[in-house]
């Protein structure tokens, strides 16, 4: 095994390593997470006062009965039928119900409900609220959540209801945007009300490695440190162990559900210039408000029956700690599109992590292509060459240098047999060897290390990009997810075509690249690496493995045209090895040792 060969081997293995230890690091803090949460919640238990028993409460019931005079019961009042309020453009169709002034649902016409072309059996993407109603008010005296609302006009982009002291005025604009205007006649000043943002629900993926995870974002302006916070990660708040998805991770940071509520209720105090709740592609986010939330209360529901714990939804509200006479503000309800949300302001609710700056540029990229031609495969490809274009002097480089690498062998080997017994004087003659070929022994790592980011990039783009959902190409259906073909007869979640040709085409490269090893070592890495590959790619997203294949075909076309070249083998470098009789310059060390 030659020296590239090791390193490249050794950063895999130290990217396995990593993995690991985040994944372990994670479970410890999510264990703390939930064992601090128990105990504030034991802690809080404790000082409630003891319930009264049913012998008690009858006995006190009993007694204030005999103490006043029974007053008449009056029968509950009809309540007015719900009357629902639709709002219509090309891009969404807005639901709204008179029980609260409530948006009850959301249907985007530009997305499927599943894989393939929209119709009768594939209808448009919904986003159901009715567990949790958006624009829900609550904390305005004398009225209630689910109150029966007027309405009091009504127009083709607009609707106006009324109840008690607030009037609401509803204008859907484009880019599945809802300008919303509040009154409120002689309500008090420091009343502290809630503004509910809906219930965003986890997706179900073949894979759940690529499912991003439920989250509260919001961008904070209190505090010594202003920025974005994505609460799913939020360490020491227990929202991060509520939110966050343990699904195709490692085992050990799973956690049961015995003893857990079906649902969990926070409340956080930041003041926020935006709060949004989102899912892996989707995001409903209150914005553009005259007066800044002070925070917000999130509820998150777990999956039932489930032994392990996994998140299966999340609503929020946003609080406001007082009430002026007019209140504004804009709902965005809508996909995680990145050219939408930068002119919102919503940039980051695509959650890129280290990689953003790169992402974002990735996405662009795949739009620009797609544009061109509107298939997102066809834009991966064009991307991978576009790649492939940018590093061809590096990978051209590297070749030569691996081939000069290939023929000074001789040399090298009669540099290590003179020089055996000196270990300075053999570093000192191998590094004048490269200078006089020009060799960097370095040189063949950069392309494998240059292209690591790009890989990784793509595959986060992949977990939130809303423009990969359901993106097909050829016979792939979701470029997001596993190929999954005859599932119902292949094991491992069905056949996946793209990652065999990856592991052969990566074979193939293995074999076409000029080694200096071992031929015994060369012939394992062909089998190891593609089979390593093949067993961690397998059922990741069709796109990637169709990016790394690409990518290798392109580099085994390059190293053809070299071969082609400069010769099918290489020729042993022709050069003057250093006699023993000439002298080197002396330094300290090799003074001292001889």
């Amino acid at each position: 095994m030659n020296k590239s060969e090791k390193i490249i081997v050794v950063l895999l293995g130290l990217l396995l390593v990593g993995y690991l230890w985040n994944s372990f690091s994670q479970a410890k803090k999510n264990a703390e997470a939930q064992a601090k949460a128990q105990q504030e919640q034991l802690a809080a238990a404790a000082q409630k006062p003891a319930p009264v028993g049913p012998k008690a409460a009858a006995a006190e019931q009993k007694t204030v009965a005999e103490a006043k005079p029974a007053a008449p019961v009056e029968p509950p009042k009809p309540r007015a039928p719900e009357q629902f309020v639709a709002l219509t453009n090309r891009q969404t169709v807005f639901v709204f119900s008179t029980r609260g002034a409530t948006l009850k649902s959301a249907v985007l016409l530009e997305f499927a409900e599943r894989p393939g072309a929209q119709g009768d059996d594939n209808p448009p993407f919904k986003l159901d609220f009715s567990a949790a109603p958006a624009l829900a008010l609550s904390g305005v005296p004398g009225l209630d959540v689910d109150a029966d609302w007027a309405v009091k006009a009504q127009s083709e982009n607009s609707v106006t209801f009324a109840a008690g002291p607030v009037v609401r005025t509803i204008t859907l604009k484009d880019n599945y945007q809802l300008d919303v205007k509040e009154t409120f006649a002689g309500v008090p000043e420091a009343t502290p009300t809630h503004l509910s943002l809906g219930v965003m629900s986890r997706a179900v993926a073949k894979n759940g490695t690529l499912t991003g995870d439920l989250s509260i974002d919001s961008y904070c302006i209190g505090g010594a440190k202003p920025g974005v916070i994505h609460w799913n990660d939020a360490d020491n708040h227990p929202l991060k162990s509520d939110l966050a998805s343990v699904s195709g991770g490692c085992s050990c940071s799973r956690r049961t559900t015995q003893g857990l509520a079906l649902a969990s209720a926070h409340d956080v105090d930041s003041a926020s210039e935006w709060i949004a709740v989102k899912n892996d592609y989707f995001v409903s986010a209150i914005l553009n408000a005259s007066e800044k939330p002070s925070g917000f209360s999130a509820v998150v529901t777990r999956q039932h029956p489930a032994e392990q714990y996994v998140p299966k939804a999340v609503s929020a509200a946003a609080a406001f700690s007082s009430v002026k006479a007019e209140r504004a503000y804009t709902l965005y309800v809508g996909p995680k599109k990145q050219s939408i949300l930068w002119d919102l302001g919503l940039r980051d609710v695509m959650d890129f992590g280290m990689w953003r700056w790169l992402c974002y540029g990735m996405v662009w990229v795949l739009n620009l292509f797609y544009s061109l031609i509107p298939n997102y495969g066809v834009a991966i490809i064009l991307l991978t060459i576009l790649v492939r274009i940018l590093f061809w002097p590096l990978t051209h480089k590297s070749t030569v240098s691996m081939r000069k690498m290939q023929e000074i062998q001789p040399l090298l080997k009669d540099v290590q047999k003179k020089f055996k017994d000196n270990p300075q004087r053999l570093q000192q003659e191998t590094w004048q060897l490269y200078r006089e070929h020009k060799v960097n022994p370095l040189a063949s790592c950069l392309p494998m290390l240059i292209q690591i980011p790009v890989f990784f990039a793509l595959f986060v783009v992949l977990r939130g990009a809303i423009e990969l959902r359901y993106a097909p190409f050829l016979w792939i259906k979701d470029l997001s997810q596993p190929e999954a073909l005859f599932a119902s007869w292949f094991p491992f979640g069905g056949l996946n075509i793209l990652p065999i040709l990856m592991a052969a085409t990566m074979a193939l490269q293995s074999a076409l690249t000029p080694s200096t090893g071992d031929r015994s070592q060369q012939r394992m890495m062909m089998v190891f690496m593609p089979l390593m590959m093949l067993f961690m790619f397998y059922n990741f997203a069709s796109a990637l493995s169709l990016y790394w294949t690409l990518s290798q075909v392109i580099s085994i076309a390059q190293m053809w045209w070299i071969r082609k070249k400069y010769g099918t083998s290489a020729k042993p470098a022709e050069g003057v090895v250093v006699p023993d009789a000439v002298e080197m310059p002396q330094t300290r060390q090799m003074r001292r040792h001889p």
